[in-house]
């Protein structure tokens, strides 16, 4: 089946047991900490406050259980190429790895502790403290197998490094490249490397490379010939072709989001995408299938599509699931991947409107059944359950006793041993799925029963999924003084809206792409230059719906 990346609302739990065995790549998990129960409710909605009470029940036991099943998942859906970065904190590091990691991948996988110098000391390094200041996170770097993938990382960013190779690359060649002289001998002894070259004898130890590799490189001018033969060739290493310093497991160039970051959201623990990007090259290549089960504000999901990589990201917050997406949508161009946002509630307004094949596709999956893989004609047929069961989805409502009448007929053609089966068995013995049915239908079905023990159930869409209504979204505008405004949203949803979302320079072709991404009042200024734009406010419902208001505005010379 072919792959769409997912942005999934809901336990995550529950849905990494939806995942295919040995189909990821790379997890990066950053659940949150075991620290200050205070600061542990980010978003505030409901979907992350009763994970939060269950996550807090009970302690440090409770948490480390709590993980651990979820790890346990992780593993399994590990290709065994595959690998897990986990982020965490002082508080609980040392029982996420010795009672988690270790347990779950083994010791022998474990491949680093990255320490992520995220900051300088707390208060402790201003003032009288017991004891020195915390400024570091931990990621446990843990793989399936030993054949994990790998790619090294480089850096110019580290402390020192740039003089390092100014004062060291001092030789210019006559390419006018810079360079700088090193030894070509090998550090222990290599017999089997060790010959003459061009008269110039061996060093004791012999070369560090093999002939034709000496040749090659005399060939391309990488070789520096001692003016008597007494002398050692050298080689040069060339400052255009310096990748960086190799990353170690200190990660000390890399700052933590603050308030003046270009791409900070407003989540208090949001990661720095310099980070991610790190951790995604180094564990993945183009086309990998990349997950975060704790998507939080989207970070390692927004990298992952600019990387070209495959993604899914879960989360319980309706929040975090928003954001995200209004994350991708703001920097989608035309090489953005397309994706599903998968939420608790369809929308009915979507679902009703949907192309007639892909509807019942859609819905006969979301049953438990199988779709008809072929368009045309059906006989009335759309696809069957997993004990052969017939199956009608009609994208209606009030779907008539006619329906019904023709169903029973098509349903005993489609398999007479079954239907004659199921109903001396006094079983269904077919399924008709709509979004609504008269009253006439429910009536033949309930004759059908009775007088001829031919039980067909009637399934509306909303006993299969949960369906909701987009919030209802009104915007108005004020002008104030100084090519001000003031924008009001107003929204109605049974549910009850969670969020705004702006944006103010809204283009029909490009859709919303939101310059402030939460909102809880609903209320906006923003001053313009003269000319006209068009404003755009989305407000976002405890399911996780959306409606979009639109507005535009004239502004005078």
């Amino acid at each position: 089946m072919e792959f769409t990346n997912k942005l999934i609302l809901g336990d995550n739990l529950e849905k990494l047991k939806e995942i295919e065995s040995e189909s990821i790549d790379l997890i990066y998990a950053d659940p949150p900490f075991f620290s200050n129960r205070n600061y542990e409710v980010i978003w505030g909605d409901d979907g992350e406050v009763r994970s939060f009470e269950d996550r807090w029940a009970g302690g440090m036991s409770h948490y480390i259980d709590w993980l651990k099943v979820r790890v346990e998942e992780m593993h399994r859906i590990l290709k065994p190429t595959g690998s897990i970065f986990l982020h965490c904190d002082w508080h609980a590091s040392a029982y996420i790895r010795v009672e988690i990691l270790d347990r779950v991948f083994g010791e022998n996988n474990f491949k680093n502790e990255i320490i992520w110098k995220r900051k300088t000391g707390r208060g402790e390094t201003n003032h009288k403290s017991n004891r020195f200041g915390i400024d570091y996170d931990s990621v446990f770097f843990y793989s399936k197998s030993n054949t994990n993938t790998f790619i090294s990382q480089f850096s110019f960013d580290a402390d020192g490094y740039n003089d390092y190779l100014e004062s060291n690359f001092n030789l210019i060649d006559e390419n006018n490249r810079k360079y700088r002289s090193a030894d070509l001998g090998s550090p222990s002894p290599r017999a089997n490397l060790t010959y003459t070259y061009k008269g110039y004898q061996p060093p004791k130890n012999g070369w560090a490379i093999e002939q034709s590799k000496m040749e090659e490189w005399d060939k391309e001018g990488r070789l520096l010939f001692p003016k008597t033969p007494n002398g050692r060739i050298r080689r040069k290493v060339f400052l255009d072709e310096v990748k960086g310093k190799p990353i170690q497991s200190i990660w000390d160039d890399i700052p933590m989001v603050t308030g003046s970051s270009k791409e900070r959201i407003g989540y208090p623990t949001q990661k720095p995408e310099a980070l991610l990007q790190r951790i995604i090259e180094c564990a993945s290549n183009e086309g990998d299938i990349v997950l975060d089960p704790f998507v939080g504000g989207g970070t390692t999901v927004s990298v992952a599509d600019r990387l070209k990589r495959r993604w899914i990201g879960i989360d319980q917050s309706v929040m975090a699931i928003k954001v995200t997406d209004y994350r991708l949508k703001k920097q989608k161009d035309m090489f953005s991947q397309e994706y599903d946002l998968v939420l608790r509630h369809f929308d009915y307004d979507k679902q009703r409107k949907m192309d007639a094949y892909e509807f019942q596709k859609w819905i006969i999956e979301e049953f438990g059944g199988t779709p008809n893989v072929k368009k045309g004609p059906d006989d009335g047929i759309d696809g069957k359950t997993a004990d052969g069961i017939p199956i009608q989805a009609k994208r209606s409502d009030n779907v008539g006793v006619n329906t019904v009448k023709n169903f029973s007929v098509s349903a005993k053609q489609f398999n007479k041993t079954l239907f004659e089966k199921n109903q001396a068995a006094q079983k269904p013995v077919g399924y008709i799925i709509a979004f609504s049915f008269s009253k006439n239908a429910i009536e033949e079905a309930a004759r059908l029963k009775l007088k001829e023990n031919i039980i067909i159930e009637l399934k509306k869409v909303s006993d299969i999924v949960y369906l909701g209504k987009r919030p209802e979204v009104s915007l108005n505008a004020n002008e104030l003084d100084n090519n001000e405004f003031l924008f009001t949203a107003q929204a109605e949803s049974e549910a009850g809206i969670e969020l705004f979302s702006w944006d103010f320079s809204h283009n029909e072709e490009e859709g919303f792409k939101p310059d402030i991404l939460i909102d809880k009042e609903g209320k906006q200024k923003k001053k313009f230059q003269p000319g006209e734009h068009q404003i755009a406010v989305e407000a976002v419902d405890k399911q996780g719906l959306d409606g979009i208001g639109k507005i535009k505005i004239q502004v005078e010379e």
